[in-house]
């Protein structure tokens, strides 16, 4: 219940913030958002683009737990990640708020669920990463970055969205290793404590999600009634 409440209170704060509190100076929201939606990537700082970017590719690295997760939920999670797509963090936290703790899996995994699954998926979300950090540490212009960031409303309240995706990702981490038999929890300090890379070295190592042990007996039983 206290990370229930938590999670609401965290949901409508940023929400308070990002209409309310949120810098915004000559416009500045505007003119980049114009350029970001007119593909005048050009005119934009590559640190900005590339956290744009980023918050894409978390909301992927969620989607890789939580789709699965959204099995075994009374809500599924897909109308959440929609949200999600349009509004960052804004909605993909009542998701976080709804569910319920689950650390089982059962039934089969469709092709949409291997894909999440697949440590592949890992391996191409982190290579895109690691392109997007580069493109910003090399060719980003930081003191405009911190100028925009205290000037557009849009730069701040989507860097603090960033934020909050990684501080967020331990609240169904727990859960999906339990689902995959990970118990030494120095694994769940590792990923949780080193922003968006953690997460995706957890994908691109994590065991492949296996049966239940409920559903695996039900398989060896009907797999021995066809012999």
């Amino acid at each position: 219940m206290v990370r229930k409440i938590t999670l609401w209170l965290l949901w409508a704060g940023f929400i308070a913030y990002a209409f309310f509190l949120t810098p915004e100076r000559q416009a500045a929201s505007i003119t980049l958002l114009k350029n970001l939606f007119t593909l005048q990537w050009a005119a934009i700082n590559p640190i900005i683009l590339s956290i744009f970017a980023l918050i894409g590719i978390l909301l992927l690295i969620y989607s890789c737990v939580l789709f699965i997760d959204g099995r075994m939920q009374k809500i599924p999670f897909w109308p959440f990640v929609a949200a999600g797509a349009g509004t960052g963090v804004i909605g993909l936290i009542p998701y976080l708020a709804l569910r319920e703790s689950n650390q089982t899996f059962s039934g089969d995994k469709d092709a949409f669920l291997k894909l999440m699954d697949s440590r592949w998926t890992g391996v191409i979300l982190s290579l895109n990463t690691l392109a997007l950090l580069a493109f910003a540490w090399l060719a980003g212009d930081w003191g405009d970055f911190v100028g925009q960031f205290h000037s557009s409303r849009f730069v701040n309240a989507m860097t603090v969205a960033f934020c909050l995706f990684c501080l967020l990702f331990p609240t169904v981490l727990g859960d999906d290793m339990a689902r995959r038999g990970i118990e030494d929890q120095r694994v769940f300090w590792a990923v949780a404590l080193v922003p968006v890379l953690g997460p995706l070295v957890y994908l691109c190592l994590r065991p492949p999600l296996s049966l239940s042990g409920a559903d695996a007996g039900v398989r060896q039983a009907s797999a021995a009634t066809r012999s």
